[in-house]
């Protein structure tokens, strides 16, 4: 419980995976909160209210809504623009409006142009999974996360301040930001990987030879790096067109970069190449892996295991033996390691740290990528 921040209601226009993430760690730190929530699939409210984590089930933007400390606009973007003129006249003088998409400029516009910006301030929890939906969010989903805040040129400091402090409530991190500096920064951080993961599989697909010699070969490494092409293709169409301008410009200063790399291994510049991997190298590495950001991080190890039968079933045997669960497993053949390189992957950060600890202790090699 938080003595120190008083809630007695909270409103879900929208409830998937992180709307219902949202949600139930509310539920979780403030027990007696009520909330409610409107979603056009009734199977989601029904089960919302079978969970206990919503009280209140709406079948449209109604009275209900009358009174709420905060109100979560957690529909796709293209749809939470439409709900806003429908909130208008339910909105108090003390509600706090937000939304959690991954683009904000649009819904600032639209907020400005209804004249309801003392009430909004945008939000961006920088949490995800590989699968959408009521049915998959958790309570600790945004535990850890970076969650932007964008406030509006007319929200009070208490409103901001009093989000910034409900925010850390929830065991999340915020970070305060202009709208425009927000998508610009999401732009490139997480919209440009999603097309470059794209573009590079439909380019490995298209150039394959006849009998997929790519596709058998690319495995490992190739589907790491190309993970997040496996997302949503509705929700990454919406999001490059609500945030077109932006990513547009950023693609364009890519491509840049792409050529200036061709000019240097065209002209053979050895230095200017040493350089670019170097730098590359020394960036990556200094990136923190503590707090999750806009790419849903895996967690995984690989671990050198010599081709005989029950190989893998020893380290499975081990790991289960000592609690910790495995999400996937498989040999990757085309790293260059010493021998075959068993890849495991694990739920979350202290799993995979465990796991190493302990496969070393057997006198196993790990590598921590």
């Amino acid at each position: 419980m938080h003595t120190t921040i008083s809630l007695k209601k909270i409103g879900f226009i929208g409830l998937g995976l992180i709307g219902g993430s949202i949600a139930k760690a509310i539920r979780l730190y403030y027990p007696d909160c009520e909330l409610i929530a409107f979603d056009k699939n009734k199977e989601t409210l029904a089960l919302a209210i079978a969970e206990g984590t919503i009280h209140t089930s709406c079948s449209s933007i109604d009275d209900n809504f009358k009174h709420c400390d905060y109100i979560f606009l957690c529909a796709p973007i293209s749809y939470n623009a439409a709900y806003l003129s429908q909130l208008e006249k339910y909105m108090d003088r003390n509600c706090i409006l937000t939304d959690v998409g991954s683009v904000k400029t649009s819904i600032h516009r639209e907020v400005i142009a209804l004249g309801m910006e003392e009430y909004f301030i945008g939000g961006h929890p920088m949490a995800g999974s590989e699968k959408s939906g009521f049915v998959n969010s958790k309570a600790h989903l945004i535990e850890n996360a970076y969650y932007i805040l964008t406030p509006s040129a007319k929200v009070s400091e208490e409103k901001v301040q009093a989000y910034c402090a409900f925010v850390e409530s929830l065991k999340a991190l915020p970070i305060l930001s202009d709208y425009k500096t927000h998508d610009q920064i999401t732009g490139t951080i997480s919209h440009l990987p999603h097309i470059i993961a794209s573009c590079l599989v439909n380019f490995v697909k298209d150039t394959d030879t006849k009998e997929e010699l790519m596709k058998m070969l690319a495995a490992g490494g190739f589907k790491d790096i190309t993970r997040i092409a496996s997302s949503s293709p509705v929700m990454w169409q919406q999001i490059c067109l609500k945030n077109k301008e932006n990513i547009a410009k950023i693609l364009e200063q890519y491509i840049e970069e792409l050529k200036q790399a061709k000019t240097w291994i065209e002209n053979g510049a050895e230095q200017k190449l040493y350089t670019m991997f170097e730098s590359s190298r020394d960036y990556r590495n200094s990136v923190p892996n503590s707090s999750a950001g806009p790419i849903k991080k895996q967690f995984a190890l690989y671990c050198d295991i010599v081709d005989e039968a029950g190989g893998i079933a020893t380290i499975a045997t081990i790991l289960a033996s000592n609690h910790i669960s495995i999400k996937n497993i498989g040999i990757v053949h085309n790293r260059e390691f010493e021998e075959g390189v068993l890849r495991i992957e694990f739920y979350d950060e202290g799993s995979s740290e465990n796991a190493g600890r302990l496969l070393r202790k057997y006198r196993y090699i790990v590598y921590e990528i």
